[in-house]
């Protein structure tokens, strides 16, 4: 650990774009979400800041000049924008008279999708910068710390480090090769088959087409129609939207290659849109991961055609490996995302309540298990 050094940085902007994406394109499972540009434009943008709870913290260890491992560290003093839910554990702190919040949390900002979260050259590395995460938050003296929706390594090296799992269902859609999608339509059960077209067949005999565009050739007109969708979605159900109109201008600048936007029309007018995230990295199978959505106008399935078959069609024909549908939804399963397990990791600094939460992670545990047996057998698929 001699020739070392940590440097904990309030910015994305204090460390060299180049070095950080290099190091995230040298990880099993990189996502855009961990690209540079991505994190600096939350930052940037006022979408996660202090002023909305979120207060940057990166993690960095250097030997030399080179960046040996880096990670995204935010302290929260709330849990809105996780996707973990830990509610239960603060109001137990709270009950108590201690205080849960401030927290540490390594994540992307509003964004459930699993992946790499700690960037390390190698195990050692990756070894050196969990530790340095624990030590760092024992100096703060907060309560704990949640490693979410991390890859693989991250959670070899949390649970090494004595950190505890958790685990979460997400659904999400594998492509088996499938020349178009009414060959993937004749993989499902006759019902689930059926169901599908009846859904598309609504969406279509309103009147509704759709077009898409990718990067660059998403204008600036159809970002901003976007947002519009997306404001108003988040304020139908009474809540602000977690990103700005900036974020996505940053993103249409910096990062246009990661985006994908349908656009639903009817008579010639925009009325819909859904938003949904690619792979960038050139040498990895394409991955597709479903974002954001919003529409003007109330058309019965819309939801369903903007947000999942024609992500699912675009996949098809571009031969993309893997659609990921986001957090929660069993009513994906009738759109063939199947259930996987995605995986964070907790350090709590009181010694009585990490046990306490221990036990009760035990007990989620075996529910979680029951539960991914359950869907399990709900399979929409033709059986073998």
């Amino acid at each position: 650990m001699n020739d070392y050094v940590i440097r904990v940085l309030a910015s994305p902007s204090d460390v060299s774009p180049k070095a950080w994406n290099a190091l995230l394109a040298a990880q099993a499972e990189p996502s855009p979400f961990m690209r540079h540009e991505y994190l600096a434009a939350l930052h940037e943008s006022g979408s996660a800041s202090p002023a909305s709870g979120w207060t940057a913290q990166f993690i960095t260890l250097w030997r030399g000049k080179q960046l040996e491992a880096a990670c995204p560290v935010y302290i929260k003093d709330h849990s809105y924008g996780e996707y973990v839910f830990d509610w239960a554990w603060a109001n137990a702190y709270e009950q108590h008279g201690l205080a849960y919040y401030p927290k540490a949390v390594v994540a992307v900002p509003f964004t459930p999708v699993p992946g790499t979260r700690l960037l390390a050259r190698d195990a050692q590395s990756l070894t050196l910068l969990v530790q340095a995460l624990v030590a760092w938050c024992k100096q703060e003296e907060l309560s704990s710390l949640h490693l979410l929706f991390g890859a693989e390594d991250d959670i070899i090296a949390c649970t090494e480090a004595g950190l505890m799992l958790r685990n979460t269902v997400q659904f999400h859609w594998t492509n088996a090769g499938y020349p178009d999608f009414d060959t993937f339509l004749t993989s499902l059960a006759h019902d689930k088959r059926k169901k599908i077209r009846q859904e598309r067949r609504k969406v279509a005999d309103a009147g509704v087409s759709f077009r898409w565009s990718r990067g660059k050739d998403i204008s600036k007109a159809d970002w901003d129609f976007f947002y519009r969708c997306y404001e108003r979605t988040y304020r139908e159900h009474g809540n602000p939207p977690y990103l700005t109109r900036d974020f996505f201008q940053r993103m249409a600048d910096t990062l246009p290659e990661a985006w994908l936007l349908f656009v639903a029309e009817r008579d010639g007018k925009p009325m819909a849109t859904s938003l949904i995230a690619v792979s960038t990295q050139p040498d990895e199978p394409l991955v597709a991961y479903g974002r954001y959505w919003g529409a003007l106008e109330r058309v019965d399935c819309l939801h369903f055609e903007a947000c999942y078959y024609q992500p699912l069609a675009w996949c098809i024909e571009h031969g993309a490996r893997r659609f990921e549908g986001g957090a929660q939804g069993e009513h994906k399963m009738a759109r063939a995302l199947m259930p996987v397990k995605t995986t964070s990791a907790h350090w709590l600094a009181h010694p009585a309540f990490s046990d306490a939460v221990e036990r009760f992670l035990e007990r989620e545990g075996a529910g979680i298990e029951n539960y991914m047996d359950h869907l399990g057998e709900r399979s929409p698929f033709k059986a073998a």
